[in-house]
């Protein structure tokens, strides 16, 4: 019989917001090698308790947000250091984040559908166990998480040369006007088809029992405790020992990480200059005629 992997399970504090999870996740994957689950049960309550909104690292802004909106009401952007599409969190988001060896988990197979087919296979059991009789089973439907035609969790994924993060922001609970932050993206799933996110989305808590958030990360470990040997981490001794002693503290990661701010008011500048630049090239004559009208 061979013997089980060991995975860590770290539970990360509710005061951690999502840039500093993220930049602690890409280091734990990039200057790490043990493999990793990481809980955290929403975000912190901020100022006003606005959302936050996470662009993939190949997202563009003007594409995937309604920029003005943002900037108008100083909602949070950021670009993460994972793909995927754009996600908004808050303090009823539930955040579960693996991160494995590819070598114990997926041997040979380092690509996003079978990364995708083995959490899938990790959350079905789960699942089957939290939801109420009335829900349609589980699914991993093209790339979502899902209960019949409906998706309640965003995920993305970064895979470096002999490791791979899969991460997952579940709605446990969300904000209608929240969504209208979030522009309808160009590409999206078939089955999705032209709904708007209102339509496409649901409460995980209107699909579990006695609607109890804390079930889903006490069930998750139940289940991995069937695929690994789990071994309890402590937050601080984690951050001391490969934020502080490997990369010289969070500020100095800081630097490095892939996970930014992204500044709303240059996004939209930027946008204007290439609406502008694309009208130039449209109508070079009458660009031309302009310019010479405003000298």
């Amino acid at each position: 019989m061979s013997r089980r992997p060991a995975v860590h399970l770290l539970r990360l504090s509710k005061a951690v917001n999502i840039k500093d999870q993220l930049r602690l996740e890409e280091a734990l994957l990039r200057h790490d090698t043990r493999n990793w689950c990481l809980l955290k049960d929403g975000e912190p309550a901020g100022v006003m308790a606005r959302p936050t909104i996470v662009l993939g690292i190949g997202g563009k802004a003007s594409k995937l947000v309604e920029l003005e909106r943002v900037n108008q009401d100083r909602v949070p952007l950021l670009r993460r250091f994972s793909g995927g599409g754009t996600v908004i969190v808050d303090h009823d988001s539930l955040f579960i984040t693996f991160i494995m060896n590819t070598e114990q988990v997926t041997p040979k197979q380092p690509y996003p559908r079978p990364i995708m087919e083995w959490t899938a296979g990790v959350y079905g059991p789960v699942f089957d166990r939290l939801r109420t009789t009335q829900t349609e089973p589980f699914q991993l439907r093209e790339n979502d998480y899902v209960f019949g035609p409906l998706k309640f969790g965003g995920n993305a994924q970064s895979i470096v040369k002999d490791r791979w993060l899969h991460h997952t922001s579940f709605l446990w609970d969300f904000q209608h006007p929240n969504m209208d932050y979030l522009a309808l993206p160009e590409r999206r799933p078939e089955y999705r088809q032209n709904r708007c996110h209102g339509a496409f989305l649901t409460r995980l808590k209107e699909h579990t029992l006695q609607q109890d958030r804390a079930a889903l990360f006490r069930e998750l470990e139940v289940e991995l405790g069937v695929h690994f040997d789990v071994h309890i981490a402590d937050e601080a001794e984690v951050r001391a020992e490969v934020i502080d002693d490997k990369l010289g503290g969070m500020v100095m990661w800081a630097e490095k990480a892939r996970t930014r701010d992204v500044s709303p008011v240059e996004e939209l500048a930027k946008h204007r200059e290439q609406l502008q630049a694309m009208h130039s090239q449209q109508h070079p004559l009458k660009s031309t005629e302009m310019g010479k009208q405003n000298k």
